[in-house]
């Protein structure tokens, strides 16, 4: 990438956010900014067009799924991902790393944060079989479609991302729980340094080999869970790294499983580590006060499954706090999901309809709910945006979290 691929504009007063600008081959990204997750090439029930018009910059799609399915291949004789998906803007791809943790524990990343259990390493989630199995190669995985045996390593992952042609993509990293041990935490910072070098020097190879394709970002990603000092010393090594040709990471991702009261402490230990002329990217997040947290503590880009998930679960994001549109008490009421809301859905139809829609499980009630729940976090990203830079920040912060959580 070249040097104009990041440049900050306006800075938090006395804090560590700030605005900023990733130029892709793909189009600018204009941050603070939340990237739509669209796991298998595809926001869940709604057209990339529809996100577009919800004024999504990027979205993101996930190395693991689409490996299985269609393959990497495929996508890349289609012209790449945007172009599979027919998405014109910038794209980012998840490593697979985060099935190292989904599939190995069988936790999703909320009971990934679950402090109260037993430190143990061998930890399973109730239910679950063991997909995925770590060594200091790789990730051997199996897979949840048909039971068969996959093998990724740091160079694998590479591949396949180059493959799916995103315009930033991640090195491969072990997504631990907090439930895991101190000494497998230490192990695992160290495990996920040694793949981040594997990763580089294969980005760099495949650059050199596909020279005819768009350039792709190559963030490192910062893993330490808890621990002040594996998440500095996690960051340390990686702004450290450098290529053959002396090139480091164009960006950085924060992983891991964080506890949401401390969400800020540990990205700003992170963030404090960084290079300010490199934009930092938290997976995984994307509740309201998650957002004003890791702006302040400066993250740049975030993502998250969880508007879109939600919504297909009947919970709708409005201005007042979150609610269950399938209660009893929406059944006549004929006003928007949320009245302060410019989405279509708001626009077009009411809480009533929507409510009959989930009770008769038709297919639009999926439909009509993501795109109100993506639309409200990508207008409420884009307002913290707006309020760094008219020096607002606080205010809204205030005023949008006293509301959202007063009940």
């Amino acid at each position: 990438m070249t040097d104009g691929f990041f440049s900050v504009r306006d800075v938090l007063a006395g804090r560590r956010g700030r605005t900023g600008v990733i130029r892709t081959p793909h189009g600018d990204i204009e941050t603070p900014a939340f990237v739509a997750v669209g796991t298998k090439a595809t926001v869940k029930a709604v057209l990339p067009e529809t996100m577009k018009s919800l004024g999504a910059q990027a979205v993101l799609a996930n190395a693991y799924h689409l490996y299985l399915q269609p393959g990497p291949a495929i996508v890349d004789e289609a012209g790449g991902l945007g172009a599979f998906m027919n998405w014109g803007g910038p794209t980012f791809t998840d490593s697979g790393g985060f099935q190292v943790l989904s599939l190995g524990s069988g936790f999703r990343k909320v009971l990934a944060m679950d402090t109260t259990r037993v430190q143990a390493d061998d930890v399973i989630a109730a239910g679950k079989d063991r997909l995925a199995r770590v060594d200091d190669d790789g990730v051997t995985f199996t897979s949840h479609l048909d039971g068969s045996t996959h093998r990724f390593t740091p160079e694998v992952s590479m591949q396949i991302q180059h493959q799916l042609g995103a315009d930033i993509i991640f090195a491969f990293d072990e997504l631990t729980t907090l439930v895991n041990t101190r000494a497998y935490q230490e192990s695992s910072v160290q495990r996920t340094h040694e793949w981040a070098i594997r990763c580089l020097a294969e980005h760099r190879r495949l650059e050199n080999e596909r020279d005819d394709k768009p350039s792709q970002a190559l963030f490192g990603v910062v893993q330490g869970a808890q621990y002040e000092d594996l998440r500095r010393q996690a960051t340390r090594g990686l702004v450290g790294l450098r290529d053959a040709e002396g090139r480091g990471f164009d960006g950085y991702g924060i992983g891991g499983a964080l506890e949401k009261q401390n969400l800020a402490t540990i990205v700003g230990w992170v963030t404090d580590e960084l290079p300010e002329d490199k934009p930092r990217h938290l997976l995984g997040i994307s509740e309201p006060d998650d957002l004003f947290a890791a702006v302040e503590a400066g993250a740049d880009t975030f993502d998250c499954v969880s508007p879109s998930r939600v919504a297909r679960n009947a919970a709708i994001y409005s201005a007042t706090g979150r609610y269950n549109i399938t209660g009893a008490r929406y059944k006549r009421d004929f006003t928007p999901l949320d009245p302060e809301c410019d989405c279509y859905t708001c626009a077009h139809y009411t809480r009533a309809y929507v409510h009959h829609l989930f009770k008769a499980k038709e297919m639009l009630a999926s439909m009509l709910s993501t795109i109100h729940n993506e639309r409200f976090i990508i207008r409420l990203v884009d307002q913290i945006r707006a309020a760094i830079t008219d020096g607002t920040f606080d205010e809204l912060r205030e005023h949008v979290l006293g509301r959202y959580y007063r009940s």
